[in-house]
Protein backbone atom coordinates (compact mmCIF):
# COMPACT_ATOMS: atom_id res chain seq x y z
CA UNK A 1 0.00 0.00 0.00
CA UNK A 2 1.62 3.28 -1.30
CA UNK A 3 1.13 5.62 1.51
CA UNK A 4 -0.30 9.27 0.19
CA UNK A 5 1.60 12.63 0.62
CA UNK A 6 -0.91 13.89 2.60
CA UNK A 7 -0.61 10.71 5.08
CA UNK A 8 3.23 11.71 5.77
CA UNK A 9 4.24 13.00 9.01
CA UNK A 10 5.82 16.29 8.06
CA UNK A 11 3.07 17.85 6.26
CA UNK A 12 5.06 19.96 2.85
CA UNK A 13 3.93 23.29 4.76
CA UNK A 14 5.89 22.33 8.03
CA UNK A 15 8.16 20.46 6.50
CA UNK A 16 9.16 23.64 4.42
CA UNK A 17 9.73 25.90 7.43
CA UNK A 18 11.95 23.60 9.07
CA UNK A 19 13.95 22.99 6.00
CA UNK A 20 14.38 26.59 5.38
CA UNK A 21 15.28 27.44 9.46
CA UNK A 22 18.28 24.31 9.59
CA UNK A 23 19.61 25.46 6.02
CA UNK A 24 20.04 29.16 7.39
CA UNK A 25 21.33 27.99 10.53
CA UNK A 26 24.25 25.58 8.37
CA UNK A 27 24.66 27.80 6.16
CA UNK A 28 25.56 30.39 9.20
CA UNK A 29 27.79 27.65 10.77
CA UNK A 30 29.76 26.92 7.41
CA UNK A 31 30.43 30.79 6.36
CA UNK A 32 30.55 32.40 10.07
CA UNK A 33 31.93 29.73 11.64
CA UNK A 34 33.40 31.95 14.70
CA UNK A 35 30.21 34.20 14.71
CA UNK A 36 27.72 31.17 14.55
CA UNK A 37 26.67 31.50 18.31
CA UNK A 38 26.67 35.31 18.28
CA UNK A 39 24.50 35.36 15.66
CA UNK A 40 22.54 32.18 16.31
CA UNK A 41 22.19 32.74 20.07
CA UNK A 42 19.51 35.22 20.08
CA UNK A 43 16.62 33.65 17.56
CA UNK A 44 17.59 30.44 19.65
CA UNK A 45 16.64 31.71 23.00
CA UNK A 46 13.60 33.70 21.99
CA UNK A 47 12.39 29.70 20.08
CA UNK A 48 13.08 28.11 23.13
CA UNK A 49 10.70 29.96 24.58
CA UNK A 50 8.27 30.22 22.05
CA UNK A 51 8.57 26.32 20.97
CA UNK A 52 10.94 24.80 23.31
CA UNK A 53 8.81 24.91 26.15
CA UNK A 54 5.74 25.74 24.72
CA UNK A 55 5.47 22.60 22.68
CA UNK A 56 4.55 20.43 25.94
CA UNK A 57 2.89 22.98 27.41
CA UNK A 58 -0.98 21.68 25.68
CA UNK A 59 0.32 17.75 26.86
CA UNK A 60 -3.68 17.78 28.74
CA UNK A 61 -4.90 18.64 25.40
CA UNK A 62 -3.66 15.31 24.43
CA UNK A 63 -6.08 12.94 25.73
CA UNK A 64 -9.52 14.67 25.42
CA UNK A 65 -8.50 15.70 21.61
CA UNK A 66 -8.20 11.92 20.85
CA UNK A 67 -10.50 10.99 23.13
CA UNK A 68 -13.92 12.39 22.67
CA UNK A 69 -15.47 10.58 25.96
CA UNK A 70 -13.02 12.44 27.65
CA UNK A 71 -13.34 15.82 29.07
CA UNK A 72 -10.93 18.31 29.20
CA UNK A 73 -13.07 19.97 31.52
CA UNK A 74 -13.19 17.49 34.21
CA UNK A 75 -11.69 17.52 37.36
CA UNK A 76 -11.34 13.96 37.12
CA UNK A 77 -9.34 13.51 33.83
CA UNK A 78 -7.20 17.05 34.97
CA UNK A 79 -6.16 15.17 38.44
CA UNK A 80 -5.46 11.89 36.78
CA UNK A 81 -3.48 14.07 34.43
CA UNK A 82 -1.43 16.16 36.77
CA UNK A 83 -0.93 13.31 39.29
CA UNK A 84 0.44 10.73 36.59
CA UNK A 85 2.53 13.40 34.76
CA UNK A 86 4.09 14.40 37.95
CA UNK A 87 4.18 10.92 38.77
CA UNK A 88 6.54 10.16 35.86
CA UNK A 89 8.65 12.87 36.36
CA UNK A 90 9.19 12.32 40.28
CA UNK A 91 10.28 8.82 38.95
CA UNK A 92 12.87 10.42 36.67
CA UNK A 93 13.48 12.93 39.27
CA UNK A 94 14.38 9.56 41.77
CA UNK A 95 16.99 7.87 39.09
CA UNK A 96 18.98 10.72 38.60
CA UNK A 97 19.46 10.85 42.06
CA UNK A 98 19.84 7.03 42.64
CA UNK A 99 21.74 6.05 39.85
CA UNK A 100 23.11 9.37 37.71
CA UNK A 101 25.15 7.09 35.20
CA UNK A 102 22.08 4.56 34.27
CA UNK A 103 19.70 7.89 33.97
CA UNK A 104 22.17 9.81 31.67
CA UNK A 105 22.10 6.87 29.54
CA UNK A 106 18.18 6.42 29.45
CA UNK A 107 17.81 9.95 28.76
CA UNK A 108 20.05 9.84 25.43
CA UNK A 109 17.78 6.69 24.39
CA UNK A 110 14.51 8.26 25.22
CA UNK A 111 15.47 11.28 23.66
CA UNK A 112 16.53 9.12 20.59
CA UNK A 113 13.28 7.15 20.45
CA UNK A 114 11.09 11.17 21.21
CA UNK A 115 12.66 12.30 18.52
CA UNK A 116 12.92 9.78 16.00
CA UNK A 117 9.38 8.73 16.08
CA UNK A 118 8.18 12.17 15.60
CA UNK A 119 10.02 12.33 12.83
CA UNK A 120 9.77 8.60 11.29
CA UNK A 121 7.11 8.56 8.51
CA UNK A 122 3.98 6.34 9.41
CA UNK A 123 4.16 3.17 8.34
CA UNK A 124 0.27 2.36 7.80
CA UNK A 125 0.13 -1.21 9.19
CA UNK A 126 3.49 -1.68 9.33
CA UNK A 127 4.18 -1.04 13.54
CA UNK A 128 7.79 -2.91 13.38
CA UNK A 129 9.12 -0.86 9.94
CA UNK A 130 7.74 2.12 11.98
CA UNK A 131 9.47 1.81 15.09
CA UNK A 132 12.60 0.36 13.30
CA UNK A 133 12.91 3.70 11.35
CA UNK A 134 12.51 6.10 14.38
CA UNK A 135 15.16 4.45 16.27
CA UNK A 136 17.21 5.23 12.75
CA UNK A 137 15.73 8.58 12.68
CA UNK A 138 16.58 9.47 16.18
CA UNK A 139 20.04 7.63 16.42
CA UNK A 140 21.14 9.75 13.49
CA UNK A 141 20.38 12.86 15.65
CA UNK A 142 23.82 11.65 17.73
CA UNK A 143 25.23 9.98 15.07
CA UNK A 144 26.13 12.66 13.23
CA UNK A 145 27.20 14.81 16.14
CA UNK A 146 29.53 12.38 17.25
CA UNK A 147 31.52 11.45 13.35
CA UNK A 148 31.45 15.22 12.66
CA UNK A 149 32.33 16.90 15.77
CA UNK A 150 33.74 14.08 18.30
CA UNK A 151 36.03 16.27 20.75
CA UNK A 152 32.99 18.61 21.41
CA UNK A 153 30.09 15.63 21.54
CA UNK A 154 32.19 13.79 23.59
CA UNK A 155 33.01 16.76 26.09
CA UNK A 156 29.01 17.37 26.24
CA UNK A 157 28.87 13.70 27.08
CA UNK A 158 31.45 13.55 29.57
CA UNK A 159 30.15 16.63 31.74
CA UNK A 160 27.16 15.83 32.13
CA UNK A 161 27.87 12.91 33.77
CA UNK A 162 30.68 14.96 35.76
CA UNK A 163 28.12 16.64 37.16
CA UNK A 164 25.73 14.11 38.04
CA UNK A 165 28.61 12.37 39.79
CA UNK A 166 28.89 9.15 37.16
CA UNK A 167 31.82 8.01 36.11
CA UNK A 168 33.10 8.93 32.99
CA UNK A 169 33.14 7.01 29.75
CA UNK A 170 36.27 5.99 28.42
CA UNK A 171 37.09 7.44 25.36
CA UNK A 172 37.72 4.14 23.33
CA UNK A 173 34.38 3.27 24.38
CA UNK A 174 32.72 6.59 22.56
CA UNK A 175 34.63 6.09 19.69
CA UNK A 176 33.77 2.62 19.05
CA UNK A 177 30.24 3.90 19.71
CA UNK A 178 30.53 6.22 16.98
CA UNK A 179 31.98 4.08 14.56
CA UNK A 180 28.76 1.69 15.27
CA UNK A 181 26.39 4.58 14.59
CA UNK A 182 27.35 5.71 11.99
CA UNK A 183 27.74 2.36 10.07
CA UNK A 184 24.11 1.09 11.47
CA UNK A 185 22.07 4.27 10.78
CA UNK A 186 23.56 5.12 7.27
CA UNK A 187 22.83 1.02 6.48
CA UNK A 188 19.66 1.22 8.08
CA UNK A 189 18.72 4.19 6.39
CA UNK A 190 19.44 2.83 2.80
CA UNK A 191 18.17 -0.50 3.51
CA UNK A 192 14.66 1.33 4.66
CA UNK A 193 14.61 3.18 1.61
CA UNK A 194 15.68 0.76 -0.64
CA UNK A 195 12.42 -1.26 0.88
CA UNK A 196 10.36 1.61 0.50
CA UNK A 197 11.22 1.80 -3.74
CA UNK A 198 10.50 -1.76 -3.62
CA UNK A 199 6.81 -0.79 -2.93
CA UNK A 200 6.68 2.41 -4.86
CA UNK A 201 6.27 4.73 -1.98
CA UNK A 202 8.88 6.59 -3.70
CA UNK A 203 7.47 9.76 -2.20
CA UNK A 204 8.15 8.11 1.30
CA UNK A 205 11.49 7.08 0.71
CA UNK A 206 12.58 10.75 -1.46
CA UNK A 207 10.97 12.81 1.41
CA UNK A 208 12.20 10.89 4.13
CA UNK A 209 15.95 11.24 2.47
CA UNK A 210 15.43 15.46 1.76
CA UNK A 211 14.93 14.95 5.56
CA UNK A 212 17.89 13.16 6.45
CA UNK A 213 20.04 15.26 3.91
CA UNK A 214 18.83 18.71 5.38
CA UNK A 215 19.32 17.15 8.81
CA UNK A 216 22.82 15.81 8.50
CA UNK A 217 23.96 18.97 6.85
CA UNK A 218 22.80 21.35 9.66
CA UNK A 219 24.22 18.69 12.84
CA UNK A 220 27.64 18.34 10.42
CA UNK A 221 28.26 22.79 9.99
CA UNK A 222 27.41 23.62 13.89
CA UNK A 223 29.01 22.25 16.95
CA UNK A 224 26.46 19.80 18.86
CA UNK A 225 25.22 22.20 21.77
CA UNK A 226 24.01 24.55 18.90
CA UNK A 227 23.10 21.82 16.05
CA UNK A 228 20.77 20.19 19.45
CA UNK A 229 19.12 23.66 20.42
CA UNK A 230 18.18 24.47 15.93
CA UNK A 231 16.62 21.15 15.94
CA UNK A 232 14.98 20.97 19.02
CA UNK A 233 13.31 24.33 18.72
CA UNK A 234 13.04 24.79 14.47
CA UNK A 235 12.11 21.08 13.92
CA UNK A 236 11.14 18.67 16.72
CA UNK A 237 9.28 21.60 18.66
CA UNK A 238 7.80 23.22 15.86
CA UNK A 239 6.41 20.10 13.75
CA UNK A 240 4.61 19.30 17.51
CA UNK A 241 3.04 22.66 17.82
CA UNK A 242 1.99 22.28 13.88
CA UNK A 243 0.50 18.49 14.45
CA UNK A 244 -1.27 19.93 17.69
CA UNK A 245 -2.75 22.92 16.49
CA UNK A 246 -5.88 20.47 14.09
CA UNK A 247 -6.46 18.74 17.42
CA UNK A 248 -6.57 21.73 19.31
CA UNK A 249 -9.63 22.91 17.12
CA UNK A 250 -7.16 25.03 14.34
CA UNK A 251 -8.20 25.02 10.99
CA UNK A 252 -6.95 27.29 8.04
CA UNK A 253 -8.69 29.50 6.10
CA UNK A 254 -7.39 28.34 3.13
CA UNK A 255 -6.83 24.82 3.71
CA UNK A 256 -6.42 24.00 -0.26
CA UNK A 257 -3.44 26.25 -0.10
CA UNK A 258 0.34 25.99 1.39
CA UNK A 259 0.27 28.65 3.82
CA UNK A 260 2.83 31.47 4.24
CA UNK A 261 5.13 32.87 6.81
CA UNK A 262 2.47 35.02 8.35
CA UNK A 263 -0.32 32.25 8.47
CA UNK A 264 2.81 29.98 10.27
CA UNK A 265 2.88 32.90 12.82
CA UNK A 266 -1.11 32.76 13.46
CA UNK A 267 -0.80 29.12 13.94
CA UNK A 268 1.82 29.39 16.41
CA UNK A 269 0.06 32.25 18.42
CA UNK A 270 -3.11 29.72 18.29
CA UNK A 271 -1.04 27.35 19.98
CA UNK A 272 0.55 29.53 22.95
CA UNK A 273 -2.53 31.14 23.77
CA UNK A 274 -3.81 27.16 24.87
CA UNK A 275 -0.45 27.05 26.12
CA UNK A 276 0.74 30.14 27.71
CA UNK A 277 -0.73 28.88 31.56
CA UNK A 278 1.73 25.78 31.91
CA UNK A 279 4.24 27.90 29.90
CA UNK A 280 4.09 30.69 32.81
CA UNK A 281 4.74 27.87 35.23
CA UNK A 282 7.69 26.39 33.19
CA UNK A 283 9.49 30.16 32.98
CA UNK A 284 8.81 30.99 36.34
CA UNK A 285 10.05 27.53 38.00
CA UNK A 286 13.03 27.44 35.73
CA UNK A 287 13.45 31.38 36.35
CA UNK A 288 13.55 29.48 40.34
CA UNK A 289 15.78 27.04 39.60
CA UNK A 290 18.36 29.05 37.52
CA UNK A 291 18.76 31.50 40.42
CA UNK A 292 19.46 28.57 42.88
CA UNK A 293 21.67 26.55 40.82
CA UNK A 294 23.54 29.09 38.50
CA UNK A 295 26.22 29.76 41.45
CA UNK A 296 27.36 26.20 41.65
CA UNK A 297 27.43 26.34 37.75
CA UNK A 298 30.28 28.50 36.80
CA UNK A 299 30.70 27.62 33.15
CA UNK A 300 28.05 27.42 30.34
CA UNK A 301 29.05 23.50 30.25
CA UNK A 302 27.92 22.95 33.47
CA UNK A 303 25.03 25.36 32.62
CA UNK A 304 23.79 22.98 29.25
CA UNK A 305 24.44 19.68 31.26
CA UNK A 306 22.17 21.39 34.22
CA UNK A 307 19.23 22.23 31.38
CA UNK A 308 19.78 18.63 29.77
CA UNK A 309 18.92 17.21 33.56
CA UNK A 310 15.81 19.37 34.00
CA UNK A 311 14.61 18.67 30.73
CA UNK A 312 14.93 14.70 31.48
CA UNK A 313 12.19 15.64 34.08
CA UNK A 314 9.52 15.86 31.62
CA UNK A 315 10.87 14.34 28.57
CA UNK A 316 9.76 11.04 29.90
CA UNK A 317 5.88 11.93 30.23
CA UNK A 318 5.75 13.77 27.72
CA UNK A 319 7.64 11.03 25.01
CA UNK A 320 5.24 8.57 26.51
CA UNK A 321 2.08 10.65 25.99
CA UNK A 322 3.29 11.37 22.75
CA UNK A 323 3.75 7.42 21.86
CA UNK A 324 1.22 5.99 23.67
CA UNK A 325 -1.83 8.51 22.32
CA UNK A 326 -0.66 10.91 19.91
CA UNK A 327 1.03 7.71 18.05
CA UNK A 328 -1.62 5.37 18.63
CA UNK A 329 -2.37 4.52 15.25
CA UNK A 330 0.63 4.02 14.65
CA UNK A 331 0.97 0.81 16.51
CA UNK A 332 -2.16 -1.23 14.53
CA UNK A 333 -1.30 -3.52 12.63
CA UNK A 334 -2.49 -3.91 8.93
CA UNK A 335 -6.05 -4.75 9.03
CA UNK A 336 -6.88 -3.78 12.66
CA UNK A 337 -8.75 -0.83 13.64
CA UNK A 338 -7.30 2.17 15.17
CA UNK A 339 -8.63 5.79 16.15
CA UNK A 340 -7.72 8.46 13.37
Amino acid sequence: MAIAFSDYRLPATGRAYSYVALAVAGVVGVLLPTAATLLLGPPLLVGLLVLGLAHGACDQFVVPGRRATVGLGSWRYLLAFGGAYLGLAGVVVGLWWCWPGVAVGLFFLLSAWHWGSADAPPQPGRPAWWVAHSWLRGLLLFAVPLAAWPTETQGVVQELLRLVGAAPVPAVVLAQVRIILVLAVGAGLLAVWAACAARREHLLWRTDAADVLVLTFMLAALPPVLSVGVYFVFWHSLQHVLRMTPLLGYSATQPGRLPGWTALGRQVVFFLRRAWPLLAVSVLALGVLYYWLAPHLPTPAALFSGALVVASVVTLPHALLVSLVLDEPQWARQGSTSSP
